[in-house]
């Protein structure tokens, strides 16, 4: 009855619109009432939470990523993007996702992808004879990419929430985010040639040579969190940190387009970012500590095995439960919600924690293009201008490719694991 009405409050503050983080704190406050232990364990959760090392990545990740956004680096990578795959059918329809698979390497988010790519690729595509619904529909859908590939300050929080190595995750965040830019280069490809949009000129050798030294800068960044990270000289902290030196250095000195007051207000929005994910993680250990307790995980673990004890029928369910709760809450949200509860369901089954890691950014970020919380449809409308319900159904066909990739990911887990395995052993 206790462990039900605990859950109960909680959905009930989210629904209501209770920032996360006071949700979850309210909730095991409540818990801790009813069971009669002290609440002096709510302070010292929290600060047990929030005490990590680990946990310093996310705040050098989000300057990192700002202080690139902020350098100008997005024309040089949509320049490089376009001598590479501008050739193929859909040039710039493909140039748009492998400029995402680039830019996902420099911001590490889905919203920033959306916002800095689509005010520049949307109108493009346009002006080019690309239809208004299609060109925005997969600015969105190739945004997914932004918190796969490292640096993902989503798998950063998974990391953290799960107990899992980060930089095994890091690692094996490459080939899941290539596989989901793969299957919508094909049916761009095919979609494409149905409705004959143009494509380039194959870049000559020369050419080629000039955009991937004009987009090396850009490149760097990942190449120094993933480089140093495999090789193991310093850990995804401590990459992280030396990405935001990179990025001053590029910024001040090598295009020198970044002012002091550009700098400061980066830090000032940046730290208000980096201390919310701070206190929502810092209730999210008080949260992981209360359900130890309630053993609901334990429960939940029961009530599955209950149903099927078929491992892949069980993995099916829960691919329904994270897209269902995609729909209604942002990735980081509800990962702090469903990784203390499902951890103990994955263990039973056999599933490999970096593998499920996966799966449900991957899965979850889906969330983020589909309504009625969409954060990428938000943007993109934003930028459009085009109404969210045009917007909506003009994404019902990439959510084809979407889903592909996630079924890829789920049911062949060395997409996941082959690289970590490779690297680290």
């Amino acid at each position: 009855m206790i462990v039900g009405i605990f859950f109960l409050t909680l959905i009930v503050l989210m629904l209501l619109g209770v920032p996360v983080a006071y949700a979850l704190g309210i909730s095991s406050a409540g818990y801790m009432l009813a069971t009669g232990t002290s609440l002096a364990m709510i302070a010292q959760r929290m600060v047990n939470g929030a005490n990590s090392f680990t946990m310093l990545a996310i705040p050098f990740f989000f300057m990192a990523g700002e202080l690139m956004n902020i350098s100008g680096v997005t024309d040089k990578i949509i320049i490089m993007a376009k001598a590479l795959v501008g050739h193929m059918k859909g040039g710039l329809a493909q140039v748009n996702i492998v400029a995402s698979v680039f830019f996902a390497g420099v911001s590490g988010s889905a919203t920033a992808d959306t916002a800095a790519l689509g005010s520049s690729l949307i109108p493009a595509m346009v002006k080019e004879g690309y239809d208004l619904d299609f060109s925005a529909a997969i600015t969105v859908a190739s945004s997914c990419v932004g918190p796969i590939i490292p640096p993902s300050i989503t798998l950063v929080l998974y990391g953290i929430l799960s107990g899992t190595d980060v930089a095994r995750l890091l690692i094996a965040g490459i080939l899941p985010g290539i596989v989901v830019a793969g299957t919508q280069m094909i049916y761009t490809h095919f979609y494409s040639i149905k409705m004959d949009y143009p494509s380039y000129p194959k870049a000559t050798p020369k050419e080629m040579g000039k955009a991937v030294t004009t987009g090396f800068s850009a490149l760097m960044m990942p190449i120094i969190i993933i480089g140093g990270t495999m090789t193991g000289v310093f850990t995804p902290t401590e990459s992280a940190a030396i990405a935001v030196l990179y990025g001053i250095i590029i910024g001040f000195f090598l295009y020198r387009n970044i002012t002091i007051p550009q700098f400061y207000n980066s830090l000032k929005k940046v730290g208000v970012a980096s201390m919310n994910n701070m206190f929502i993680l810092a209730a999210a250990s008080c949260f992981s500590w209360v359900l130890t307790m309630s053993k609901a995980p334990d429960m939940l673990v029961e009530v599955m095995l209950g149903i099927s004890t078929n491992k892949y029928v069980l993995i099916c369910m829960i691919l329904v439960l994270l897209i269902f709760i995609g729909f209604f809450m942002q990735a980081s949200q509800a990962l702090v919600v469903l990784t203390p509860i499902l951890m103990p369901v994955i263990e039973a089954i056999g599933v490999d924690p970096i593998h499920f890691g996966l799966i449900m950014v991957v899965t979850l970020t889906f969330g983020g293009c589909t309504p009625p919380v969409g954060s990428m449809l938000f943007v993109v409308n934003s930028i459009t201008r085009m109404g969210f319900a045009r917007l909506t159904k003009a994404m019902l066909p990439l959510y084809i490719p979407l889903i592909a990739a996630i079924l890829i990911i789920t049911f062949i887990p060395q997409v996941s694991l082959f690289l970590p395995n490779l690297i680290f052993g």
